[in-house]
């Protein structure tokens, strides 16, 4: 079975990461989280980095605040497909600086980015990634997404009722 890891800058980020996480169990995906930061703890992601597709994983999502370097940082050092998180951080441009600092990689080194604060996202395209070689996971995921469809037309059904 695929595993994806979950990795984030700094403790502040887990709220907003968290949601990768529970979208990703909720699909019976292994998931690992850890603290990686690109400028307090440079050996540590470029051990990750190198070594993620070695320990297992399938996909890494990297979620990072202000100067946002984790995602890219990872892609460059990583063969994995990666999945950038912008966090609105207390440091940040009204997130800004977190989207445009992970959607504007330079060619060679791509990182699939979601909206701000967008890890549920994230979590779901990682998914679809694993499910496109896991039967299984792709079965939860057109599940999840009837799931969906089915919300919608309950919602309407409500409105109408109004």
């Amino acid at each position: 079975m695929s595993k994806v890891a979950v990795v984030m800058g700094s403790t502040s980020d887990l709220p907003i990461m968290q949601e990768a996480v529970d979208i990703l169990s909720g699909f019976d995906i292994e998931v690992e989280v850890d603290i990686v930061s690109a400028h307090r703890t440079p050996e540590k992601l470029y051990e990750f980095s190198k070594q993620a597709h070695k320990n297992g994983f399938a996909v890494i999502i990297a979620g990072a605040g202000g100067a946002a370097h984790l995602p890219g940082m990872v892609a460059s050092l990583s063969p994995l497909p990666v999945i950038g998180v912008p966090v609105k951080s207390s440091n940040s441009i009204d997130g800004w600086d977190s989207v445009l600092s992970i959607l504007q990689m330079p060619g060679g080194v791509p990182v699939a980015t979601v909206a701000l604060n967008g890890a549920k996202n994230a979590g779901i395209l990682a998914a679809q990634i694993i499910g496109s070689q896991d039967k299984c996971v792709m079965d939860k995921i057109l599940l999840y997404k009837e799931g969906l469809k089915e919300k919608v037309i309950h919602g309407a059904k409500e409105l109408k009722k109004k």
